[in-house]
């Protein structure tokens, strides 16, 4: 009965903060949408905060894992971020784009909502590394390319792409299409023959000195 009672404190800040926003998100407010006495907020998390951080790590585990079999199978850049496109549309329409805004700007001034959202996107990233590391292994940028620090970087890019989409979706939609015709030069790079592709490191290494 415990265990059930903390999911449907987890789910309860979950819908909370994506329906409600982080001003309006408090104990009674999380307690009425999980349908339990708001007692419970403290007797199983201490705070409320402690509550939203771990909905938080709670909310991003559910996320990766729904799409962790379709990540590892992604064997180009392209791919991917076609499939980032696509997971956007579906995770603004299911509302965990404003669960995430919400998040994003309640730790701004709840510092210790801070590390908890942190922990929630390394999820992401950690999983985008990957994909980066094996798609982007045996290409002509594979030796100048830091696939964490590129990981965070499309990850933050979808991050803010998403917030960004709530005031203008034309430019949002340009954005993306503009990270598309990155992967369509990747690609291009891919399919350089030999000496080709041993010309274009030879001109990385020397740019990169």
């Amino acid at each position: 009965m415990s265990a059930d009672t903390k999911a449907k404190l987890l789910e309860g800040a979950l819908r909370t903060l994506a329906e409600q926003g982080i001003a309006k998100t408090s104990a009674r407010s999380i307690a009425a949408a999980a349908g339990v006495n708001q007692a419970l907020v403290f007797y199983h998390f201490g705070s409320v905060d402690e509550l939203l951080a771990a909905a938080c790590r709670h909310g991003a585990e559910q996320r990766v894992a729904r799409y962790r079999d379709r990540l590892h199978s992604i064997s180009s850049l392209a791919e991917l971020l076609t499939f980032g496109r696509e997971m956007h549309i579906e995770e603004r329409e299911a509302g965990h784009v404003a669960f995430l805004g919400q998040l994003l700007a309640g730790a701004q001034t709840q510092p210790r909502l801070a590390p908890a959202t942190a922990a929630g996107l390394e999820l992401w990233m950690d999983e985008i590394e990957g994909v980066l590391r094996r798609v982007l292994t045996g290409t002509p940028i594979a030796e100048f390319t830091d696939s964490a620090g590129l990981a965070r970087a499309l990850a933050a890019s979808f991050v803010g792409l998403e917030l960004y989409e709530g005031v203008d979706r034309e430019g949002a939609g340009r954005a993306l299409d503009a990270l598309a015709q990155l992967a369509v030069f990747v690609t291009a790079l891919e399919e350089l023959g030999p000496v080709a592709q041993r010309a274009v490191r030879h001109r990385l290494r020397r740019t990169a000195r």
